[in-house]
């Protein structure tokens, strides 16, 4: 089990970025780091993979196979996608056949935009983020450490990360994330640390109920035209998941978020086929609406 044992770090005689930090990682475990900017979150990761050494203590316990998601990834490089995870396949052990199909499996299932044959130095920050995501997946990892990783990530990607963080965890791997929302913090993270001011302090758990209702929305485009901007998923809050089918996108919400994803929704120019409740709601007996149907589509 990876563990920080009493680590601080700073560079020359600075001040100290982080200070006297104790933290571990289960197996089979998703942790959380959250805390606002410049608290030390990055620090703490690069510390963890091994990227950098601490000024003090000790991290004990990292596995052989690791992979990594920087918070930025912007590689000025004019080799494809496909052909960049390829040589880092190739440089993690994999021969060159397996190392391309796993490659070609992981750009299709991220769904890269602009196809496997991009150019690195092409893409855009959300498909530079898929790149670095697959390329942290290339062998399965023991320990999956992910630095802000839904930063730029289109709609459908974010349920995919959400599901590939799953996987890990339930293989036995350790997952660890960093991200200052509350929301995905609450819903992902079976632990979650604090970070500010380079102090880090793990978060008593939440007394929560066995299940917090929820709803699907379900989203398509609009009757009269055009191509609406992809929603600001981070802003609304609440939302779970986002899945695209087509022409559609699936969202699940919380219940209590509805309404502000609606709204958001709406006003940028999607149209509402349906909004359904959770089934588990029913068999809770919890008081709420059937499903709603809009037909035609958009409010407005």
């Amino acid at each position: 089990m990876p563990r920080l044992e009493a680590v601080s770090k700073r560079y020359g005689r600075g001040e100290w970025v982080v200070r006297d930090v104790h933290a571990e990682i289960p197996a089979g475990e998703v942790v959380a780091f959250t805390g606002g900017n410049g608290s030390g979150k990055s620090t703490l990761l690069r510390m963890l993979v091994g990227i950098s050494r601490p000024t003090s203590g000790v991290v004990s316990g990292r596995p052989r196979q690791v992979g990594y998601v920087p918070d930025r990834f912007a590689p000025d490089e004019r080799m494809s996608a496909v052909a960049y995870l390829t040589h880092m396949g190739r440089i993690r052990g994999l021969g060159t056949r397996v190392a391309a199909t796993r490659a070609h499996q992981l750009l299709d299932r991220l769904a890269l935009v602009g196809g496997k044959e991009a150019r690195l130095h092409t893409l855009s920050k959300g498909n530079a983020q898929k790149v670095a995501l697959a390329q942290a997946l290339l062998v399965e990892p023991e320990l999956l450490v992910l630095d802000e990783p839904w930063s730029g990530l289109d709609a459908s990607a974010h349920g995919t990360l959400t599901e590939i963080m799953s996987e890990v965890a339930r293989a036995g791997g350790s997952v660890v994330f960093t991200d200052h929302r509350e929301s995905i913090t609450r819903v992902l993270s079976s632990r979650t640390y604090t970070v500010r001011k380079g102090t880090v302090a793990l978060r008593p758990p939440q007394a929560q109920p066995a299940h917090r209702p929820a709803a699907e929305v379900v989203l398509t485009l609009p009757e009269h035209g055009g191509t609406p901007g992809e929603p600001d998923w981070d802003a609304i809050g609440g939302v779970r998941s986002v899945a695209r089918s087509d022409a559609r996108l699936v969202v699940t919400v919380d219940r209590d978020s509805v309404d502000a994803l609606l709204l958001a929704v709406l006003r940028g120019g999607w149209s509402v086929l349906t909004v359904t409740r959770d089934e588990r709601d029913r068999e809770a007996g919890q008081p709420v609406e059937d499903t709603a149907a809009v037909p035609g589509g958009s409010f407005r």
